[in-house]
């Protein structure tokens, strides 16, 4: 019988899915554990080879487990709100959701094919308005909710609102907007409503502020600063400016210590982590307090160096701060103007990693140094950000290399306050071996003594204190899109106010326009009608909610963060309709316990699905402050690519061995088009309208071929150079691509794909089908022989090797292991069903087809799904005989077999008396025998 991969991969799959062999239960005596991927956005180029990767990883390690006894959940669902089915929409008219679903069903279909074993009764979307309801839920707690600084947590705005009216907000100690006013609790009540709503939303975890963003006109929306490459728009790649506009923010830093401090409680990789932390980025010093000459202004700056105040030569603030339009003076008007305007065009992410350009403007006005009185000129440089610390820095030359750099560039005098430190050439940072001078009361003072005695000082002036830093900053929370997560907000005399939660979900309207509108509000400016509960009903509190004449709705929707920062919980009881999920099903599930997904996230989904996690565990409504005890990064698969090369300002394409001196543009062109020995097919490449413009090219050619170039890349569908794993599993079989991905390298590393290095796999498949058919066309041969020793020792190293290599998530070794084993088993003969059964549960989570059919074959009329992993004996690897190379002089001339207990003088005497060495002797009697237990005899004569 041969191995007819494709009959028995459909006819598996089938059986999985009319069975719901992977389906979780919430109530289980099983111990749980919890196996989760990071779900994908469904792009309209479907899977190619790289994507499944850690799917794969994750699912050997769920099938795994539920041969170990655990009750596993493995769930699998869709990030399916997102700019690219919104910018097809526009382009096409097609409303994004058909696209989303068209992808969706693409992506499930190459998914089951893969053979993996998910819970598909869980899958969730998150633009299925039964699952973003909780999405709109989870903002309304946001918004119910401030964070107690004495608590350290968030809590109902209820409780402030009681110290409010008993005592006003002085003694309040909260995470809030840095310019709330103090009041009395008289005051409080004094207060309209509309103002006691106006000052509780300086408190709100999720508040209203006008806020420097990312806006990029073409696509009509604010970006986050990870949909930003190079300065233009990672879609589509459209110009980004800096603007003002009001946003929905999130108070993310309020929770920046502990998202430091709890990552000590996670199992997560080191440069992950790091990644992080260095996000955050805590640091300590002083918040100093300048005045500006002539003015009622102050600048207030953040700095961890307060101990070289005294090298202060001039002031920097970020071209955004609010302070450069009131203090710019009318000469110097319009060089900031214009230099406020070039600024705005770039990505404060490309301003940060630009430490070579140096561009500034002089505003004109100076500040008053505390200690010295001294005037101090202000400028404006995009090295400094609106969004970091208070925007502004005190630009002491001699002790940071941008603030030398941008002093040398504009002339700037740059003080020495180092003793004994040369700083002709560049500045002096190690704050270590710092000793200051020049700094009066400061001078003769290391570091941290300086640190100290200057905050001493500047808090008697009044002008300066302590404090600690984060860079983190409050995240911004609206996008001007259509396709996304509708706010459940309206607006009543132009404050926010939250709807119901028993009108959600608030279901996103149609459009004719996915645009903006005429007027320039957000998409949803031009909907007409607006429908929440579940009667379809437009009515609040009685009143028809119709945003252009009665209460105006929020026109932005949410990020695509914000329905992938719960979604693992969520998993836990996805068809809840009358919570976000019971408390039986989180209270069992806990946490995700293997979590597997890209490093790319550690700085977005990552950090901010760990705020959410700890706000919803302030909240009582989850169990744990951190979701995912275990991650793991899986590695990129690349692709080669392949390049065609055209003569500079010519239509002329030259083969790559014949380019020489020339001066040439390399194209990418589609590996489909080139043969294994790096042959342009051209007949085909000519007839592919990708590259029409080349169909009349000119060919320089080399011995009758267009040899193509190639480069090992990121596989990825600009660069041409995707395989599908359609074809893999239609060619070699979904078993052949699971063994081939983990087989590549290990799980963590980055490794090149090669569709011809699968081959090996698949023959291994193929030998081990003969293992158990007596060879190509055999019947099926398992036997109820007892095993030999040989036997019982190849499975046992194999079950030991396998499972360390699981717990390990070292994949690749088990794939060797596999093919080591099925050649000595069918070396050695052996037909044992005692031997092979056990085999076949060790390769099925690697190869879950083969092994279901081999295990039906066996006898078993259910799965192989849950059968208990095999046991590793010891006793089978112990050696009852060792072979022994005989020497003479140190050369072998004989080998003997010997019982593995011997003691060296039973070996000695056992060898002494061979025949064979008595031969060799030749009646000699030997000056002495050296015998090493367990490893040689050599007898010297």
């Amino acid at each position: 019988m041969t191995y007819d991969f494709r009959k028995i991969e459909e006819k598996w799959q089938k059986f999985w899915a009319e069975n719901q062999t992977f389906k979780a239960e919430n109530n289980s005596q099983k111990e749980k554990f919890y196996v989760l991927d990071m779900f994908p956005y469904p792009s309209g180029a479907g899977l190619h080879v790289g994507h499944p990767l850690g799917y794969i990883a994750s699912d050997i390690y769920a099938r795994y487990k539920r041969h170990k006894g655990f009750n596993v959940l493995h769930p699998m669902g869709y990030d399916s709100f997102g700019l690219p089915a919104e910018q097809y929409a526009i382009q096409t008219g097609q409303h994004p959701a058909i696209t989303t679903e068209t992808n969706i069903n693409r992506y499930r279909e190459q998914l089951d094919k893969i053979g993996f074993s998910f819970d598909w009764s869980r899958e969730v979307r998150t633009s299925d308005p039964s699952y973003y309801k909780w999405t709109q839920w989870i903002f309304i707690q946001l918004f119910n909710s401030w964070y107690n600084k004495d608590t350290d947590k968030a809590e109902d705005i209820s409780s402030l609102i009681a110290i409010f009216e008993k005592e006003g907000n002085q003694s309040v100690n909260a995470v809030c907007d840095e310019d709330v006013a103090a009041f009395s609790a008289a005051d409080w009540k004094a207060f309209t409503a509309k103002e006691q709503q106006e000052v509780l939303l300086q408190y709100r975890l999720t508040y209203l502020a006008e806020t420097e963003v990312n806006w990029c006109p073409a696509l009509g929306t604010v970006l986050a600063n990870d949909e930003i490459v190079n300065g233009v728009s990672e879609r589509g790649g459209h110009p980004v400016i800096r603007k003002k506009m009001t946003q929905w923010s999130m108070r993310i830093s309020a929770y920046a210590q502990r998202l430091l401090d709890d990552l000590t409680m996670v199992d997560w990789p080191q440069p992950l982590k790091d990644s992080q932390t260095n996000w955050i980025g805590r640091s300590e010093g002083a918040e100093v307090t300048f005045r500006v000459k002539g003015r009622e202004e102050v600048i207030d700056v953040f700095t961890t160096r307060p101990d070289t105040i005294f090298g202060v030569s001039f002031m920097t603030l970020a071209p955004e701060h609010e302070l450069v339009a009131k203090i710019t003076t009318s000469e110097q008007k319009e060089e900031v103007e214009a230099y406020i305007a070039a600024t705005a065009k770039r990505s404060e992410r490309d301003r940060m990693a630009d430490v070579k350009t140096i561009t500034g403007a002089f505003t004109g006005a100076f500040a008053e140094h505390p200690f010295s009185k001294e005037p101090i000129p202000i400028w404006i440089g995009d090295y400094v950000l609106a969004g970091y610390g208070t925007g502004a820095v005190m630009s002491v030359p001699c002790g940071d290399q941008r603030d030398y750099d941008f002093a040398k560039h504009f002339n700037i005098p740059i003080p020495n306050i180092f003793d004994g430190v040369d700083i002709s050439e560049e500045a002096f940072a190690d704050k270590e071996k710092t000793v200051i001078a020049n700094s009066d009361f400061l001078n003769g003072l290391p570091y941290k003594k300086a640190v100290k005695r200057v905050i001493f000082e500047l808090e008697k002036l009044e002008q300066g204190t302590g404090k600690i830093n984060y860079r983190l900053r409050d995240a911004v929370f609206s996008r001007q899109r259509y396709w996304g997560e509708p706010f459940p907000v309206y607006y009543v005399d132009g404050m926010p106010q939250m709807i119901s939660a028993e009108h959600l979900p608030i279901v996103l309207p149609e459009v004719e326009k996915y645009l903006p509108t005429e007027t320039g509000e957000p998409p949803l400016g031009n909907a007409t009608v607006w429908a929440w509960d579940v009667k379809k009903s437009t009515v609040v509190n009685n009143q028809l909610i119709d945003h252009k004449t009665v209460f105006p709705l929020e026109l932005n929707t949410m990020p695509g963060w914000a329905g992938s920062s719960y979604y693992f919980n969520r998993y836990m009881d996805p068809n809840n309709k009358e919570e976000v999920f019971s408390q039986e099903a989180i209270n069992y599930w806990q946490d995700v316990d293997l979590y597997i997904g890209g490093s790319e996230h550690a700085t977005g989904h990552l950090l901010y699905s760990r705020f959410w996690q700890k706000f919803l565990f302030d909240k009582g409504i989850v169990p744990k402050p951190e979701f995912a005890k275990k991650l793991i990064n899986q590695g990129m698969i690349t692709g080669t690519s392949a390049f065609i090369y055209r003569l500079e300002g010519q239509n002329t394409l030259v083969s790559r061995n014949l380019i020489g001196d020339r001066s040439v543009q390399p194209l990418h062109v589609d590996v489909a088009l080139v043969n294994p020995s790096d042959e342009l097919d051209l007949v085909r490449f000519k007839e592919n309208p990708l590259y029409a413009d080349f169909k009349d090219a000119e060919f320089v050619l080399e011995d009758g071929k267009y040899v193509v170039g190639r480069e090992v890349e990121k596989m990825s569908k600009s660069k041409y150079n995707v395989v599908s794993p359609d074809n893999i599993c239609q060619e070699y079989g979904a078993d052949s691509l699971r063994l081939y991905e983990m087989f590549l390298g290990p799980l963590e590393q980055s490794k090149p794909w090669n569709t011809a290095g699968i081959t090996g796999v698949h023959s291994f498949l193929k030998k081990m089908w003969r293992l158990f058919h007596g060879g190509d066309e055999g019947a099926f041969l398992v036997t109820d022989a007892e095993p030999t020793a040989d036997n019982l020792k190849t499975l046992h190293k194999t079950i030991k090797k396998v499972e360390e290599d699981i717990e390990n998530f070292s994949f690749n070794t088990s794939v060797s292991t596999f093919m080591i084993a099925v050649n000595e088993l069918s070396a050695q003969k052996c037909s044992s069903k005692a031997i092979l059964e056990p085999l076949t549960i060790l390769v099925s989570p690697y190869a879950p087809h083969i092994a279901e059919e081999l295990w039906s074959k066996l006898g078993h009329a259910t799965s192989i799904v849950t059968a208990p992993f095999p046991k590793f004996e010891g006793k089978y690897l112990v050696e009852s005989s060792k072979e022994y190379p005989i020497s003479f002089n140190g050369k072998v001339r004989f080998k003997l077999e010997l019982p593995a207990d011997l003691s060296k003088e039973e070996i000695e005497a056992a060898v002494m008396t061979h025949d064979k060495t008595q031969e060799q002797l030749q009646g000699r009697t030997p000056k002495k025998v050296i015998v090493v237990p367990g490893k040689i005899v050599n007898i010297v004569g």
